[in-house]
């Protein structure tokens, strides 16, 4: 429920509404479906926990050991020769606790997470999502995801192979960006909404409606908790 809460307080409930309302505006014209999904972090990274949680032992360590021989000099040379002797203990000693403060705040992590990896976390949840929530058995295969991952700061556009033969990755990337750029600016639910239009452009011209519009994929916000990959 911890997880809920946090990805939730991405928008506002009528930030909510906003969203919703702009997407069933978009999808009235086409017989595609436009889908957003909103994690809070696309992979546990448990790599960087550990890493995170060495380097933290270690510097706390670092700090505790030099303070303890400067203020009591005697005292260290007398039971420490070599200040080696108290810190590798105190290092493991505080490794748990260190890696424990990353696992409950992962924004600690991101410092520890390569550009790449972070790249393949997302990619790899956007097309699980898309796998999830049933994107793949729209009409005509007209589904497209808007996916967000807060830790990251990541945003992936994915589109269903009916739209996706028909036009270029960069359309999808632009649609991305739009996103990103809002999210940048502080205007995420402004720029969400003018993706989501252009996203409907697109679709109307590729596949307009021919009859009501039935929804197959709600309209608002999808708030995923699931439990993420390593």
């Amino acid at each position: 429920m911890r997880h809920r809460t946090r990805v939730a307080q991405c928008f506002t409930g009528e930030e909510n509404e906003k969203i919703r309302q702009t997407a069933v505006a978009a999808e009235s014209r086409t017989i595609g479906e436009i889908a957003v999904v909103v994690v809070d972090h696309s992979s546990l990274y448990l790599e960087a926990e550990v890493i995170g949680g060495v380097f933290l032992s270690g510097l706390l360590s670092l700090i505790v050991t030099e303070a303890l021989f400067h203020l009591s000099e005697p005292i260290s040379e007398f039971f420490f020769h070599s200040t080696v002797w108290l810190f590798i203990p105190l290092a493991i000693l505080l490794f748990y606790p260190s890696r424990l403060l990353f696992k409950r705040v992962p924004s600690l992590k991101v410092a520890f997470i390569g550009r790449k990896r972070r790249e393949k976390a997302v990619g790899e949840r956007a097309l699980r999502a898309f796998y999830e929530k049933g994107l793949y058995k729209t009409k005509e295969n007209t589904g497209m995801l808007i996916f967000l991952s807060l830790l990251e700061r990541k945003v992936w556009v994915l589109a269903d192979k009916g739209i996706h033969g028909k036009i270029h990755q960069n359309t999808l990337n632009k649609l991305a960006g739009i996103v990103s750029k809002g999210i940048r600016e502080g205007r995420s639910c402004e720029a969400l909404c003018e993706a989501i239009k252009e996203a409907g452009d697109l679709l109307a011209r590729l596949y307009p409606e021919s009859g009501a519009h039935v929804d197959q994929l709600p309209d608002g916000v999808i708030y995923d908790s699931g439990k993420e990959v390593e």
